[in-house]
């Protein structure tokens, strides 16, 4: 069964190693075969990486683009170990892309990867909020 993919106007798309963008109007495309496949909003580039959980998600996006997990292992698990010994809480979500990448459902990894995005900016907006409620006049409590 094809995967039915619909682009809003000047939406780009990964299709194996080359991007598609779309023309000025709602397209539709259906895609037979196995492909990496990622919409733009979902591609990250080692600029937009800027946070570790980010750098973890660009390096299951190279296994995945790639369809190679040698590609990125070495620097996956250095920042995955990196990630742990931060944010030990982390674990399961760590242990759930290390399944799907055993697993070689390297596009479930990215999904999971992109939990972990989440969960790291949820735990930097409750460091921003418990900021915002400190005393700013430099005497601490």
């Amino acid at each position: 069964m094809a995967l039915k993919v619909e682009l809003k106007p000047g939406e780009k798309l990964l299709v194996g190693n080359c991007i598609i963008t779309n023309s000025d109007q709602r397209t539709r495309l259906f895609i037979d075969g196995r492909v990496p496949i990622l919409r733009e909003k979902d591609i990250l580039t080692s600029e937009t990486a800027n946070t570790p959980a980010k750098r973890i998600y660009l390096a299951v996006q190279l296994m995945y683009i790639e369809d190679d997990i040698t590609a990125a292992k070495d620097a996956y698990f250095a920042l995955v170990n990196d990630f742990i010994e931060a944010v030990p809480s982390s674990v399961g979500l760590i242990a759930q892309i290390n399944n799907e990448i055993l697993t070689e459902q390297l596009y479930k990894a990215l999904k999971a990867a992109q939990k972990l995005i989440d969960y790291e900016q949820d735990l930097l907006s409750n460091v921003s909020a418990r900021r915002e409620g400190l005393p700013t006049d430099g005497q601490g409590s």
